[in-house]
């Protein structure tokens, strides 16, 4: 199945370990933690304002605080250092969870590279 046809058939938030799970219709499923959420928000504050992205450090123990449903295409997430700007497409949600590993890579050597850490 084409994952642009795929939707979410349940997302729920495991907060003990700051995890969000989306549940695809196609069978995929992806474990996504808040911290990579908060750090990849495509929200104009982080995706750059035709400056490029923002590197978001200190946000290791960042939580998610409310999902809220935007329309039938996208969830707004609130985060608990008071970031609620970004809203999660169903097909960003899906490219993290298929492309979080290089991603997470990718946001770990821009840390290094500018001297900033995850911790607060």
């Amino acid at each position: 199945m084409d994952s642009a046809a795929s939707w979410p058939t349940e997302i729920r938030y495991r907060r003990a370990e700051r995890v969000l799970e989306v549940d695809f219709s196609d069978g995929k499923s992806f474990a996504l933690p808040a911290e990579l959420l908060r750090v990849e928000s495509p929200s104009a504050e982080v995706m750059g304002h035709g400056e490029g992205k923002t590197i978001v450090p200190g946000r290791r123990h960042v939580a998610i605080t409310e999902i809220e449903p935007v329309g039938n295409y996208a969830v707004r997430l609130h985060f608990d250092d008071r970031h609620n700007t970004g809203i999660y497409s169903w097909n960003y949600l899906r490219y993290l969870g298929e492309n979080r590993e290089a991603i997470w890579g990718d946001y770990l050597d821009a840390l290094d590279s500018k001297g900033f850490r995850r911790d607060p």
